[in-house]
């Protein structure tokens, strides 16, 4: 492991970890209340003014958004309103925990994406070994919907994943943002994805025609904006830059029990024996592809 993740980075990505579990609570409780779409402007409004104050016009950052709007707005359509709008629409139907272990297939879903459209991360064979191990955690999820014997639809199950598709395009199309400051990339496409959630939420949902959400709903769409989207990025961003971008991808492990944790306990979720191996698998082609504990494995041997 790398010297630097200390015990003090260790709690910050364990708060992370936390922080972005409890993105689907708060999702599982606002979408029962507010259409998806809406849903997804008012997180990602919410949070890209949270970031503009953060930022305070710091690292150039208007004249940023001018002269690169338009990848700005690639940017935050695959990586932000998109894949939010497929969870929350799958959140309709099922849980907080399950939804977080279908999204967490989103570094294999990188790997195999950046293999095709990069020349600098090609497969090897422990990363075949990872997606194969992590694919196969992904049909035992959603098998049940396949042939219909499960409670969840098929198409409920296949959102998240379709979430995690675009966010591996998102991982590779960021790369030509490696010379804007974090924060900056982070306030550019929640401003540009906000801006794209817009007309959809007027258009579909006519929210000057909905009911008034009742409170928790209310407190649940600001956590989900403050908590788990703008501070969680600002957390994310110290994580690499005290640690760097491979341990601080290791939040990925993390997520999953977070979100089922809070979904057992405030929303009487639970898992069924496949749900708990599915995640396994899952967690285990993680591992993999991450690599470390192989090579620690081969200096002690």
């Amino acid at each position: 492991m790398d010297s630097r993740m200390n015990a003090w980075t260790w709690g910050l990505l364990v708060l992370l970890g936390l922080i972005w579990g409890a993105s689907f609570f708060f999702a599982r409780i606002a979408v029962q209340h507010v259409p998806p779409l809406t849903l997804v402007f008012l997180r990602l409004l919410l949070a890209a003014l949270a970031l503009h104050v953060y930022v305070a016009g710091r690292f150039d950052l208007y004249a940023i958004l001018k002269a690169r709007w338009r990848e700005f707005l690639i940017l935050g359509l695959i990586n932000n309103a998109l894949p939010h709008a497929l969870i929350f629409f799958g959140q309709t139907r099922i849980g907080a925990g399950l939804a977080a272990i279908l999204n967490a297939t989103t570094p294999i879903w990188t790997v195999l994406i950046a293999n095709h459209f990069t020349s600098d991360e090609k497969l090897s064979p422990a990363k075949i070994v990872g997606c194969l191990v992590g694919l196969l955690g992904t049909i035992v999820l959603i098998g049940p919907g396949i042939s219909a014997g499960g409670e969840a639809p098929l198409w409920a199950l296949m959102l998240p994943v379709l979430a995690a598709i675009s966010y591996g395009f998102a991982a590779t199309y960021g790369k030509r943002f490696r010379d804007v400051p974090a924060p900056v990339t982070a306030a550019g496409q929640l401003t540009a994805s906000s801006l794209i959630a817009l007309p959809l939420s007027l258009l579909t949902d006519r929210p000057w025609a909905l009911a008034a959400p009742p409170l928790e709903a209310l407190l649940a769409i600001l956590a989900l904006a403050l908590l788990s989207t703008a501070f969680g990025y600002i957390l994310y961003f110290r994580i690499m830059a005290a640690a760097g971008a491979t341990n601080a991808s290791l939040v990925t492990l993390l997520v999953p029990p977070s979100a089922i944790l809070l979904g057992v306990l405030f929303l009487g979720e639970r898992l069924e024996v496949g749900e708990f191996a599915g995640m396994a698998l899952i967690g285990f082609g993680l591992v993999i592809l991450d690599g470390r504990a192989y090579r620690r494995l081969l200096r002690t041997a």
